[in-house]
């Protein structure tokens, strides 16, 4: 990827400019595991299908976040980028996006709720046609605060569970009159993104906060959804004992066939070493579960938001606490037990390592660029309502994947095609 040096012209919040020379470098090596959103981006420069259409981007602002951001422009887009997160910024990142790209980026790795809600309203203030979400954040805010600015919005892109949950909610509540594009939902998304990429990067971010060893430990996991399958399926190749907690009976069926041993978190409290919470609701471990827990127990968040885990109770039940190693705080109970929290209840793998490995974003980003290509082919025809991802876009993400690995498959003859098809042909 070759950088293009412009004047900085553009408004910014960003850490330290110094840094950009760092960040293009890690932006650079990223993009050599995303080849599909490579091929897109050029296609895109060559088309320009979003010309001049104003996107603000609320994303975790990490190298596979930057490589996304340059194929939107280069697709013509006039876009602003905010982080998601107060604690998934990459500083560096950042710096490059606005030193080499020319794009608006307001994210700081640790800003506060009040500088990350004025950077949604900044967000906003760019009278965006195209929002993309993590979380639903800005599409809220803009109901809430900004309705004015409804009208001239062609869709929204969401990338999350949480996000879209949000969504549907506003969608039943009559305030959403826009299309929304559910590109978690892309299987593409979801059963890679999720499951492979938040199995490896929640664990890496416990090891580097911790650098405890996994093996023998009991490793609690709250929800089983594809984030939670992830998360058990590797914690138990690092030879961990895995037990889940559900709320689904489905869900919880499916943990018990696949060999992890199933409760509530009122029998589980007794038994963990470390608490992985991945449901995207609140206070899944809360007050009750805290005073159950062995000494020295280590709870964390790869879910969404970082109300998974009821930090105001355990603030209450403590007498002191205090920062151990760098993501890792120590709560000292009354009696003289500890319960450790990691990355302040955030999602650890992007607060103390680096998010998702860029091959998997490599297919969550791809969407995201087509979702946004859609909205704008289809304006005016889709009317208010949460939409999948086309069929036809999620296999082409697919197919280039496979191509960029290597990796060839069978087509279906044409015998083949007319058996599939037809209802005349069975048993002989």
């Amino acid at each position: 990827m070759t950088a293009v040096k412009t004047p900085i012209q553009v408004r910014y919040e960003v850490r330290n400019l110094e840094l950009a020379a760092e960040g293009r470098q890690r932006i650079e090596w990223a993009a050599r595991e995303m080849p599909v959103l490579k091929q897109l981006r050029q296609r895109f420069s060559q088309e320009r299908p979003l010309a001049g259409i104003r996107i603000s981007a609320c994303c975790h602002v990490t190298t596979e976040t930057a490589n996304l951001a340059i194929a939107l422009k280069a697709a013509g887009a006039d876009a602003v980028l905010i982080a998601s997160n107060p604690l998934s910024t990459q500083d560096d990142v950042a710096a490059s996006l606005v030193v080499d790209h020319g794009i608006p980026v307001f994210a700081l790795k640790g800003e506060d709720t009040a500088t990350y809600l004025r950077h949604v309203r900044i967000a906003l203030d760019h009278q965006p046609q195209i929002i993309i979400d993590d979380g639903s954040d800005v599409v809220a805010t803009m109901v809430k605060e900004r309705p004015d600015l409804i009208a001239g919005v062609i869709g929204t892109t969401e990338e999350t569970t949480t996000g879209i949950v949000r969504l549907k909610a506003m969608l039943a509540a009559g305030v959403l009159t826009f299309p929304a594009m559910a590109v978690n939902d892309a299987e593409t998304k979801h059963f890679f993104d999720n499951r492979y990429g938040t199995g490896q990067s929640t664990l890496d971010g416990i090891i580097r906060a911790t650098n405890i060893l996994l093996a023998g430990k009991t490793i609690v996991i709250a929800g089983y959804g594809w984030c939670g399958k992830g998360v058990a399926l590797r914690a138990r190749g690092l030879g961990a004992n895995v037990v889940v907690t559900e709320i689904n009976p489905v869900r919880a069926i499916e943990a018990a066939m696949d060999g992890f041993r199933v409760m509530p978190m009122a029998e589980a409290a007794y038994l963990g070493d470390l608490f992985i919470t991945v449901t995207g609701n609140k206070h899944v471990i809360r007050r009750e579960h805290f005073a159950l827990m062995k000494d020295g127990a280590i709870v964390c968040n790869s879910g969404h938001f970082d109300i998974e885990i009821d930090l105001v109770a355990l603030g209450e039940l403590s007498s002191d606490r205090r920062m151990v190693r760098s993501f890792t705080e120590e709560y000292t109970l009354e009696g003289g037990k500890s319960v450790i929290v990691l990355g302040e209840g955030r999602l650890i793998n992007l607060a103390a390592a680096e998010g998702h490995p860029a091959s998997v974003m490599d297919m969550s980003f791809a969407n995201q660029a087509l979702a946004v290509e859609y909205l704008i082919k289809n304006q005016g025809k889709l009317s208010a309502g949460i939409y999948n991802i086309p069929e036809e876009l999620d296999r082409q993400i697919a197919a280039l994947k496979l191509a960029a690995m290597g990796i060839a498959i069978d087509t279906l003859t044409s015998d083949q095609l007319h058996y599939i098809s037809s209802w005349d042909e069975g048993t002989e």
